[in-house]
């Protein structure tokens, strides 16, 4: 987990491949960009659209272990998921970590990744905390400093990995992409472009496309 003296990972937006995209550099660091958003519950049909590419993975990283928890690559949903439908000890230990932290902290974030260690497809829990939950999407080096684009349904991957917990879809309240790489202290370098959000909402009326700034 990062403390006060960890500094803060590089995010720049850079020209390349003739796209302007955010590049990401990690290096012993921690860093999200955060971009905040109106709460709305999402629909089906509610989906998440980017592409990215990683250029230096972090092969010491093992997201099941707190030793090993970074990632080169991560795009996070933030849900405004209601304290009542967590169990006693998690709802008081985040309450405790609200209001130590200056940060918002949300009941509920899922977070996509690229990462060496696991295939794609893999749905595992945050080694430090259970609010946190990953979906590996890219894994290994054979795709190295290749675009790779994603397409996901939000309404679908909230219920793999909270469904559990909650029958209903709480409101998402803000995206976040990041790197990180304090844990193992190694380094790494990726890029991100393209983020687009598009809300299909429970009621009738639709949204369009919502542009993520970089």
């Amino acid at each position: 987990m990062p403390n006060a003296k960890t500094p803060l990972t590089r995010l720049d937006v850079v020209s390349i491949d003739g796209m302007r995209v955010l590049r990401l550099t990690s290096d012993k660091s921690y860093g999200n960009a955060l971009h905040e958003l109106v709460p709305v519950v999402p629909g089906q049909g509610s989906l998440l659209r980017w592409q990215w590419r990683l250029d230096q993975p972090l092969m010491a990283a093992d997201l099941r272990t707190k030793d090993g928890d970074d990632a080169a690559l991560k795009v996070c949903l933030l849900f405004d998921m209601p304290l009542e439908k967590l169990g006693v000890l998690e709802r008081n230990v985040l309450r405790l970590a609200r209001a130590a932290s200056p940060e918002k902290l949300p009941a509920a974030t899922l977070c996509y990744v690229w990462d060496h260690l696991y295939p794609a497809n893999t749905e595992l829990p945050n080694a430090f905390s259970p609010r946190l939950r990953f979906i590996v999407l890219d894994s290994g080096e054979k795709q190295l400093g290749q675009w790779i684009a994603h397409e996901r349904d939000i309404v679908a991957d909230f219920r793999r990995a909270f469904g559990h917990e909650t029958d209903t879809t709480p409101p998402l309240i803000g995206i976040a992409v990041g790197a990180d790489s304090d844990n193992t202290r190694s380094a790494s370098l990726a890029y991100l472009g393209d983020l687009t959000l598009t809300f299909a909402p429970p009621q009738a009326s639709s949204v369009p496309p919502v542009p993520v700034k970089q």
